[in-house]
């Protein structure tokens, strides 16, 4: 599993099933989320997906090497290059000076369906479908930033 990366890029849902918007950069808020994302608290402050995975999912619809679906399509918040989120429940990634704690998989449901027919099915396989994540310290993230897992057995102590 890589162990370290970068942020490829941002984006901000202002409203429920809004538009995706591109950002530069977010403010993440311990317990909360993304600042001015429309799904805030929970277990699910932030989700996340691998570009390798979504490569993956985008062949599995037909697209060429080299190319693929828009990913603002699977409506996630972050995209990551480098880092494999299959199986990393409980983990905790960074990303800058900011931590997050995986609590599980995100799963396709029908409704990604509207977006891309068959991208439901691609998304199942080893959670292509990317991560979601619970917000450890307050903090601003930026396209190009490092990203990095924490030790397994570091312990774990959050602002929230």
């Amino acid at each position: 599993m890589s162990e370290s990366g970068e942020l490829l890029a941002i984006w901000l849902k202002r409203f429920k099933r809004g538009p995706m918007d591109a950002v530069q950069s977010a403010r993440l808020v311990a317990g909360r989320g993304l600042a001015g994302n429309t799904d805030q608290g929970g277990k699910r402050q932030v989700t996340m997906i691998d570009e390798a995975a979504w490569e993956a999912a985008s062949r599995a619809l037909g697209y060429l090497p080299g190319m693929t679906a828009d990913p603002r399509l699977r409506r996630a918040n972050l995209m990551l290059r480098g880092i494999n989120l299959y199986k990393t429940h409980r983990r905790v990634l960074r990303i800058g000076d900011v931590r997050i704690r995986i609590y599980g998989e995100v799963t396709p449901c029908r409704k990604i369906e509207e977006s891309l027919r068959g991208l439901q099915e691609a998304l199942r396989p080893e959670w292509r479908g990317g991560a979601f994540g619970e917000v450890l310290d307050d903090g601003e993230i930026r396209i190009g930033d490092k990203v990095s897992w924490e030790p397994v057995n570091q312990t774990i102590s959050s602002s929230v």
